[in-house]
């Protein structure tokens, strides 16, 4: 069995920088553990990054909020899981938009048919569904997993709503907390 762990956009500007939110840092332990459960070879991570005309893109358009400007503090990943991911050794990707443009350079560091794909990180309802989506179109046999303990949103509703299109989709989603 193969598995890959993909860490999606656990920067700085997320947790508490320009678009940090409440409980986006009581993340960081468990992607940090999980990170270390996968070990090298077996995990990768995004950065979401922007320039400093970030405000002249068709997101900062949308969301006219500068962050994640390449070079910055906020760029950078966050604490306990930017040591994981030393460790580890992963291998880490700029991205631009919300998913991640599957090249020749990315595809050569991910397994060639990876039984499961867990993706963790932030933020849910937009760039961890996105990548769950494009990675789902890459490997079609693939097991997509999303552990609701490691991905959040700003929105907690919007976290819910996501979590139940992931699971349209044929994600696994796990440990979710369902109200009864």
């Amino acid at each position: 069995m193969t598995g890959l762990l993909i860490v999606v956009d656990y920067q700085n500007d997320f947790v508490g920088g320009a678009l940090g939110f409440e409980g986006a840092e009581l993340l960081d332990k468990k992607i940090a553990a999980r990170i270390r459960e996968y070990g090298s070879g077996n995990v990768i991570f995004t950065r979401d990054t922007h320039s400093v005309d970030y405000l002249d893109t068709r997101e900062g358009k949308h969301l006219p909020i500068p962050n994640c400007i390449k070079g910055t503090h906020g760029h950078e990943v966050y604490g306990e899981t930017k040591k994981a991911l030393e460790e580890v050794g992963a291998a880490g990707f700029d991205k631009e938009a919300f998913g991640l443009r599957l090249n020749d350079e990315i595809r050569k560091s991910l397994p060639a048919s990876p039984d499961t794909i867990e993706i963790a990180g932030l933020v849910s309802n937009i760039c961890v569904l996105s990548n769950a989506v494009i990675f789902q179109t890459e490997y079609p046999q693939a097991q997509i997993v999303v552990d609701a303990e490691l991905t959040a949103s700003f929105d907690g509703a919007l976290n819910e709503k996501t979590l139940d299109v992931l699971e349209g989709l044929q994600v696994n989603v796990l440990n979710r907390k369902k109200e009864a």
